[in-house]
């Protein structure tokens, strides 16, 4: 194999391809062959486990903290903002029908906060895998990694299939429910079910993604991402437009698209990542940590979705006349609300990996900076979303729609919705922090505090206002919810971290090398 590196990182490359040495590998070095500003290295007889090492990414005990938070948050947030951006293009082109426009649209929006639902399974087990494989890592256990991983793997399966017949079965009086009328029915009912027959890939899409990215593969799991995305770009208009499917054809290429990420991560997963996927070794207490740590993502996202329905549905009891019309002007506010939390969500969760394995390996410092990097990021990426939703609102609403008042109404309620967005993103960054090291018992109870806050405030509301003032519930929660999350993180984080010191310390002496900053 032939590595390459610039000139000016020759030092350090050579260290690292002489390094097996040190070992007792076996290990024939050729010559080095310079050719202008670059040189070629080409180690033979590396063990599999050098060689992999070599071709990671990122180097998440080793590499400078600052670069590695970038290199593994960016391509992240950018695979999050494609995702976001078909989801968003999806409902254009679903708004955009031909004479049932409209109502397509709000029929879609009811689907909206299901379909996430459901794939809140997806990180039940994704990113309750991910931090234990992370830790397994940083103790340089890779057998633990691999078990856990092929619990996960078999975990989501199981899932998907419980989960299709389940909601397959339910879904009339669920899209009812949810608030679906007479007139949106058929459009979410048509929606829904083609959507649901492909749940599989939607859980395994998502699920899968999370563990490309525990082990570094940053861009890698941006590809997967980018893949199904830029695939339902070009779907959709065919499907909708030219063979007339409408909101059934949307589905459509959703799941497809779906299923061409499914394909792309899973090969990865199973022949080329560090830790793969293997079968065998099923092991319920394994099932249940995984589910201990998932519960929190799970939780927070049925919340957020459940939020989401209970706000249709009181739009819908509230909004009189304008019920449907509240309900559509919500469906163009979560598309946006959705740039903000889902690269957000790729920010903060994509850096678990460094907190998780950091922590695992007793790296208390590189987990503090890395810490402090991360809320940094998603403060400033709040920040350009606060400033976007005032000053191109009403072009992205335009998007959607070119009904005057639902123009109006879709602007005012993004600039409500966002006005503590920046607030958001230190909540975020503190909660995927603890999620990240294991400490749900942590987690949980900050994010619960930020939705007991929102639906005090939703069902508040529309009893002493009018209800398209329930959009306000958004930063009520947003500002509130950091103001307990950030002193607590401040009072807890070096407790936790010298508690994991002394259990290294105490610990049989099988821990990985020390991760000295470059």
């Amino acid at each position: 194999m032939g590595t390459r590196y610039a000139a000016k990182d020759c030092m350090q490359s050579c260290r690292a391809a002489f390094a097996p040495i040190a070992k007792g590998a076996t290990f024939v070095p050729s010559p080095l062959v310079f050719s202008g500003k670059r040189c070629i290295i080409e180690p033979k007889n590396l063990t599999r486990e050098q060689e992999e090492k070599m071709m990671m990414e990122n180097d998440l005990g080793r590499d400078k903290i600052s670069r590695l938070v970038l290199r593994i948050a960016l391509p992240s947030m950018l695979a999050q903002f494609v995702n976001v951006l078909y989801s968003i293009v999806d409902r254009i082109f679903v708004g955009n029908i031909p004479g049932t426009g409209d109502l397509s649209l709000a029929g879609v929006g009811v689907c909206g906060p299901i379909v996430t639902m459901i794939s809140a399974f997806a990180f039940l087990v994704g990113v309750g895998g991910t931090p234990l494989i992370g830790i397994a890592l940083g103790e340089n256990n890779r057998e633990k990694a691999s078990r856990i991983l092929a619990n996960c793997f078999a975990m989501l399966v199981g899932i998907s299939v419980l989960v299709t017949a389940a909601v397959l079965a339910l879904k009339g009086p669920m899209l009812r429910i949810f608030g679906a009328s007479d007139q949106t029915f058929p459009y979410a009912n048509a929606y829904f079910t083609v959507y649901v027959s492909g749940t599989i890939f939607a859980l395994l899409s998502v699920g899968l993604y999370q563990f490309v990215i525990a082990q570094g593969y940053a861009k890698i799991g941006m590809f997967s991402v980018i893949l199904g995305a830029v695939l339902n770009m070009i779907l959709d208009p065919i499907f909708i437009f030219v063979f007339h499917l409408g909101v059934r054809g949307a589905a459509m290429a959703t799941v497809l698209s779906q299923a061409a990420s499914t394909a792309f991560v899973l090969t990865f997963l199973l022949k080329k990542a560090h830790i793969t996927i293997t079968f065998g070794g099923y092991n319920s207490r394994i099932m249940l940590r995984v589910l201990k740590l998932g519960v929190t993502p799970f939780l927070i996202i049925a919340a957020d979705n459940i939020m989401l329905i209970a706000m249709n549905a009181l739009l819908q009891k509230y909004g009189g006349a304008r019920g449907d019309m509240l309900i559509t002007v919500n469906t163009v506010v979560q598309s946006f609300m959705l740039l903000v939390t889902m690269p957000l969500g790729g920010i903060s969760g994509s850096t678990q990996c460094i907190l998780s394995y950091n922590y695992g390996a007793g790296h208390s410092h590189r987990v503090l900076k890395a810490e402090k990097y991360i809320m940094a990021l998603c403060m400033g990426y709040t920040a350009i979303l606060f400033i976007l939703a005032r000053v191109a609102g009403d072009v992205f609403v335009s998007l959607f729609t070119t009904d005057p008042e639902l123009n109006a109404a879709a602007c005012r309620a993004i600039r409500i919705c966002t006005l503590m967005a920046i607030p958001l993103g230190a909540q975020y960054a503190i909660v995927d922090c603890f999620t990240g090291m294991g400490q749900v018992q942590i987690s949980l109870p900050l994010s619960f505090w930020r939705k007991a806050v929102y639906f005090t405030a939703l069902f508040l509301i529309p009893t002493v206002a009018d209800a398209s003032m329930i959009f306000y519930a958004e930063p009520i929660s947003d500002i509130i919810a950091p103001m307990i999350s950030v002193p607590l993180y401040f009072w807890v984080i070096r407790r936790i971290l010298r508690k994991r010191e002394s259990y290294l310390s105490s610990a049989p002496s099988e821990n990985p090398a020390e991760g000295n900053e470059k």
